[in-house]
């Protein structure tokens, strides 16, 4: 397959060559551009390698990468960046990292270049200048309002190149997503063949990394399928939490109010996850999940000291447990921490998170996910491609008869259901009436 390749004696990299949709992406000199496509195809890299070259070729380029939160642009991308753009030899980098050799803040490069790393939830020192090139991570992620921002700091008047971009990379999402339906966004699309990792660009055989790379795609269901194998935007037919909207109910931790109530969710898992959620509940008696647990091949010992650990950072009102493991709520219990078995009547507890999802006459849901409340990644289900965070649940989260609605689908649903044990319990599901004088109530 041709590609195109960056000129030897180039600065930067002068043996990457970028193919396909790639290629184009690279070439483009709009001003609003996206790479989309599924998973794996490197959308990322490409991109990475783009704004290295742009930032050794021209002096003084102003450059931003980002992602939707700073936690998450250091945990992903920046390390991509790091190892396989700058690569291992830090003492042969054209450029410092100042700020921090883990968690630098940006680049300089030789030439006067800079790369700013940042996040939109601490974006505000960085944004109120002027770049050359902004890169957005994960762009799916992004409102269309945030979207709009960063073209505003992209508009030519840095001047250190010939032209000025707001770009990013996206995994296709649902079919209403705003980078679909945006005029001035030019989308280009990357396939798995134009990948060299995974398909000789010369022959078109697939690599030992490609059969490895396609198998664990090939194995997803679903709409996780469609979109990261197909690469084609869809919205999960039969959703359960149809209601879910990552632009309304994802927040950041600047978001979440003063709160003096907190209980925690938990399902028991060990080849499947087991998830821990901390949830805080405001004085109207919205809900925050504030911080998540979600790993596999963990015992119950190693849970209990994670629930300690919980407990003691939140002063946790109750443990509220998958009730099908009694022994471990009792170890729970055995070990000091205030657990109790969760109301498990399946559909009213749907409906209670269906309720809390909806939004209310205030304009706001009952119900918010704090971004990076996950702390730790779980590698193993990270790199089979499944869920590892309770908000990647809810594209996949389906009935498994989309007419009678009754009974969803039993597979990954662990942080689902922990969920759905949090909002029984704040919402009173399954307490027994109190009686009073005059009779029940």
């Amino acid at each position: 397959m041709a590609g195109y390749r960056i000129r030897q004696g180039q600065p930067g990299q002068s043996n990457f060559t970028f193919y396909g949709g790639a290629a184009d992406f690279v070439q483009y000199r709009g001003s609003e551009s996206l790479i989309h496509g599924p998973a794996e195809t490197g959308k990322s890299l490409a991109s990475l390698f783009y704004l290295h070259v742009c930032a050794c070729k021209y002096p003084g380029a102003s450059i931003v990468l980002m992602r939707k939160t700073l936690a998450s642009t250091y945990s992903t991308i920046l390390q991509t960046f790091t190892e396989k753009v700058l690569g291992p030899d830090r003492d042969a980098w054209p450029c410092t990292a100042y700020g921090g050799e883990n968690k630098p803040q940006w680049f300089d490069y030789k030439n006067g270049s800079r790369i700013w790393i940042t996040g939109l939830d601490r974006a505000q020192k960085v944004l109120s200048g002027e770049y050359d090139l902004i890169f957005a991570n994960q762009a799916e992620e992004l409102s269309l309002a945030e979207w709009e921002v960063l073209t505003t700091r992209t508009t030519g008047r840095a001047g250190h190149m010939p032209y000025s971009r707001t770009m990013g990379d996206a995994n296709p999402t649902y079919p209403t997503h705003w980078m679909y339906h945006r005029p001035p966004l030019k989308l280009f699309y990357s396939f798995h063949k134009e990948n060299p990792a995974l398909y000789d660009q010369t022959t078109g055989e697939i690599t030992e990394q490609g059969k490895r790379t396609m198998a664990v795609l090939e194995a997803l269901t679903g709409a996780r399928r469609v979109r990261l194998l197909e690469g084609k935007p869809v919205q999960a037919e039969g959703a359960v939490y149809d209601e879910w909207n990552e632009a309304v109910h994802l927040i950041y931790a600047s978001g979440v109010p003063k709160c003096f109530r907190h209980i925690a969710g938990v399902d028991w898992g060990y080849r499947h996850p087991g998830v821990l959620g901390v949830w805080s509940i405001d004085g109207d008696g919205r809900m925050y999940l504030v911080e998540q647990v979600y790993r596999t091949g963990k015992t119950i010992d190693w849970w209990i000291e994670a629930g300690k650990d919980m407990a003691d950072r939140y002063s946790i009102e109750r443990f509220v447990c998958d009730p099908s493991e009694p022994a471990y709520i009792d170890q729970f219990r055995l070990a000091g921490l205030p657990a109790v078995a969760g109301f498990n009547s399946v559909k009213p507890g749907i409906n209670a998170v269906q309720e809390r999802l909806r939004v209310a006459g205030d304009g706001k849901p009952r119900l918010f996910v704090v971004r990076d409340s996950l702390k730790r990644v779980d590698e193993v289900l990270k790199q089979a491609r499944k869920p590892y965070a309770v908000e990647q649940e809810f594209a996949s989260y389906v009935w498994s008869s989309r007419t009678t609605k009754e009974q969803p689908v039993k597979e990954e649903d662990d942080g689902i259901d922990a969920l759905r044990y949090a909002v029984a319990y704040v919402d009173g599901l399954g307490e027994k009436p109190k009686k009073k004088v005059g009779g029940w109530r």
